[in-house]
């Protein structure tokens, strides 16, 4: 690796790593030559670039010390706030770089994603992008069959998250590497594709190799709980005078207010007990 992207990984790994996140280098357009023209990040083909994501420590390291500040926007997931708060903090540790970054949330006006995120984790060599064409002569037919990234240590027990984005930064002699490929072949392919697209409720597809960490029992009822529900899930309600329609535009910024820790269940996810004292918050 090059002396510059590895300085520049090792300080944006000193500020996303002890919270959970991992992060890789690659080129934009390793990125741009797998997608039409629609999808091109506008960049400079050398332009240096990170791909983000989460392993299944980030829930404890960084989502509950971050609930801890209550600093919560009312409209917007907790989890995308956490992270957003996290790939915000890389700006304050390269404050002389342009930095732009780009959420795996983010879509265009006309609701085109901003980031193809499975296909930048391919080409960055974080996870295996897993889609039909990798199964020969496949048995589904008129079937729509959606891919699914792999990870070598942590299996489906990941989230990819963003992107990185260094314009002005170009590497043209990084060289790129492959992703693992640990489903290869082509009965565990079809079994992976199946499990994600019919059965990704089980978490089984999660489990197609052995994973070095999987997600607590507590980080599974989270993202198996509806979104509209996780507020209330983590102890939170809303001002009573927010419960009347309003316009969005009108409470951005509104501070949950905490309910009452009647549950034991509730006080887990806010407890100093079970999020390390060490995480700093906000």
């Amino acid at each position: 690796m090059e002396p510059q992207v590895a300085e520049l990984k090792q300080k944006i790994e000193d500020t996303l790593c002890p919270f959970g996140f991992e992060v890789y280098p690659f080129q934009v357009a390793w990125y741009n030559a797998l997608l039409p023209p629609a999808f091109h990040l506008p960049l400079p083909g050398p332009t240096l670039a990170f791909l983000v994501l989460s392993t299944p420590a980030m829930f404890d390291r960084a989502l509950k010390p971050f609930l801890q500040s209550c600093h919560l926007r009312t409209l917007m997931d907790p989890v995308d706030q956490c992270v957003a708060y996290h790939l915000g903090r890389i700006r304050q540790s390269l404050p002389e770089l342009q930095i732009e970054v780009i959420a795996d949330y983010e879509v265009h006006p006309n609701r085109r994603p901003k980031i193809l995120a499975q296909t930048a984790a391919h080409v960055a060599g974080a996870a295996y992008y897993y889609q039909r064409k990798d199964v020969e002569a496949d048995p589904w037919g008129t079937q729509h069959i959606s891919g699914v990234c792999i990870h070598p240590q942590y299996g489906g027990w990941f989230a990819i998250r963003g992107v990185v984005l260094l314009p002005g930064i170009e590497v043209p002699d990084l060289l790129p590497t492959k992703p693992t490929d640990c489903v290869p072949t082509r009965a565990d392919r079809i079994t992976l594709l199946e499990a994600f697209n019919f059965h990704w409720r089980d978490w089984s597809y999660r489990d197609v190799v052995t994973p070095q960490e999987r997600y607590s029992e507590e980080q599974k009822a989270y993202f198996s709980t509806p979104p509209a529900q996780r507020w209330a899930l983590l102890g939170f309600t809303l001002p009573a005078e927010e419960h009347s329609p309003v316009s969005p535009e009108l409470h951005p910024l509104t501070t949950l207010i905490p309910k009452p820790q009647t549950s034991s269940r509730v006080r887990g996810w806010l407890s100093p007990r079970v999020s390390p004292a060490a995480s700093p918050g906000p």
